[in-house]
């Protein structure tokens, strides 16, 4: 208001300081002219001219007092008033100092996420030094500056991260990273500017760019100034706040592999959390949260069985479809009849969501199975891909290790089923590209096609010969979903 205030007050002055120079300048062409000529003054041409000098400064004065009513009644064209309408946008825009971004205090804590035992664990650290910062600081110990949560849509990247708010109870500052992105260059940099002052000024606070991705994509894929404009301010920003400042940066993708290197190196997004898709205790967790004080009638252990694959976003579209149908024949009490209609308007009004059948579970637990027994490392039912560490100086055999690892599944389901399954096709095209990369960038091999020959055979072999313990993994991942060495 007092903006406005000020900006009426500047208008008035200027146009007194206009009113006062057109005064002078009429009032010096009199003094002139009547200093002329004497002779001037004998002829009517000399008072006709004083009058009309009168006329016009009346007027002025006239016109300017009576300015509103004018306008009003002479009819606008479009180019004034669309000069009018950019005016009011100005004025609208806010300043640095007047943001339009707002934090806000989550009330949503670890108690109301279900099935995140381990990511729970993973940032326990992270809500320890925004409750007690003094204790890091005594030992001159910073966290890592950004939390990077990656995993496939609807598993609670965002949820997780307001948990995390709420724990700490501090200022959240929620942001996508879309928003970032504008037509005219700089200002989604001047949106990162604002929004990391904003979170310095009501620190201890955090940071969440949902959706990174958007902004954040490698240099020079799809070139874009405004996003590299933007990006840039990104990576100064978190480089340039101090670590013990009490601000912490999360933010969540499903595709990390598309980000600028830079936002993934140390001291940016330096700790990365992998969230998967539910196994099935973690589902029947999250069904009995959303469940919570509702009657049932049904086998809660049954369902968290079927709903192989949901995520937890999906679990609650499960649940609030049921509720529906609840409603709608009147009762209230969840019974079969109610899942069993939101399965089928899940099932088929979204392809996204589906239920495995029998067959495709037993297909997928004998793909993951193989895999787990030769990486022998810990490997859920719907893991697609084992990650692999970035090796600086890779050996030979480190190499042939990973793409062992990429094969394992497909020439296991091909051994133990006795026919060849299209499963996961990103592993296979990840097993071609370190072959080719032996071939070709290291001088390792002289033939792709030879390598990956030799060890799909090794592979055969080792798979036909311990058929038992994999079956043995298979069950137990038919059971637990999830196998750990």
């Amino acid at each position: 208001m007092f903006q406005n205030l000020n900006k009426n007050k500047e208008k008035n002055d200027k146009n007194l300081k206009m009113m006062g120079m057109s005064a002078i300048v009429l009032v010096v062409l009199f003094v002139y002219v009547l200093i002329k000529s004497d002779n001037a003054m004998q002829s009517g041409s000399y008072y006709i001219g004083v009058i009309f000098l009168f006329i016009l400064m009346g007027l002025a004065f006239a016109l300017q007092k009576y300015k509103t009513k004018i306008q009003a009644v002479i009819p606008k064209n479009k180019f004034q008033e669309e000069l009018e309408k950019s005016e009011v946008r100005q004025e609208e825009v806010p300043t640095v100092n007047n943001s339009t971004i707002q934090a806000v205090t989550s009330n949503i804590t670890f108690k109301d996420v279900a099935g995140i035992s381990q990511i729970k664990e993973e940032l326990e650290e992270v809500v320890d030094f925004l409750n007690n910062p003094k204790k890091y600081k005594k030992y001159d110990v910073s966290l890592p500056k950004g939390v990077l949560l990656v995993g496939p849509p609807g598993v609670g990247k965002t949820l997780i991260a307001r948990a995390v708010a709420g724990e700490t109870n501090v200022p959240f500052f929620y942001q996508s990273g879309a928003s970032f992105v504008h037509i005219y260059v700089g200002m989604g940099a001047k949106r990162v500017k604002e929004l990391f002052n904003e979170a310095k000024a009501k620190a201890p606070s955090i940071i969440f760019i949902d959706e990174i991705d958007a902004v954040g994509k490698a240099r020079g894929i799809g070139s874009n100034d405004e996003r590299e404009a933007t990006l840039n301010e990104l990576l100064t920003q978190m480089d340039g706040f101090d670590g013990n400042s009490g601000v912490m940066v999360i933010a969540a993708t499903n595709k990390i592999e598309v980000l600028d290197e830079a936002l993934l190196r140390a001291g940016r997004f330096d700790r990365r959390v992998f969230l998967t898709l539910p196994s099935r205790n973690d589902r029947e967790e999250i069904l009995k949260l959303y469940l919570k004080g509702k009657k049932i009638a049904f086998e809660l252990e049954k369902l968290a069985n079927d709903t192989s694959g949901f995520s937890s976003a999906a679990l609650a579209t499960l649940v609030n479809e049921a509720l529906l149908n609840m409603i709608k024949r009147d009762g209230t009490t969840i019974v079969d009849e109610d899942i069993d209609t939101a399965k089928r308007k899940i099932q088929f009004g979204k392809k996204e969501h589906y239920f495995l059948s029998e067959e495709e579970k037993n297909i997928l637990a004998t793909y993951q199975a193989a895999k787990a027994y030769i990486s022998k490392s810990k490997v859920e039912l719907f893991d697609e891909g084992i990650s692999s560490k970035d090796l600086i100086y890779p050996s030979k055999t480190q190499l042939e290790n990973q793409i062992t690892n990429n094969l394992a599944g497909s020439i296991g389901v091909e051994v133990l089923l006795n026919e060849p399954y299209a499963v996961f096709e990103s592993e296979i095209k990840e097993a071609k590209m370190k072959a080719a990369a032996m071939v070709e960038k290291y001088d390792m091999a002289t033939s792709s096609q030879n390598l990956l020959q030799n060890i799909k055979s090794k592979l055969q072999e080792k798979i036909s010969t311990n058929k038992d313990e994999i079956l043995k993994l298979k069950a137990t991942l038919l059971k637990d979903e999830v196998v750990v060495f």
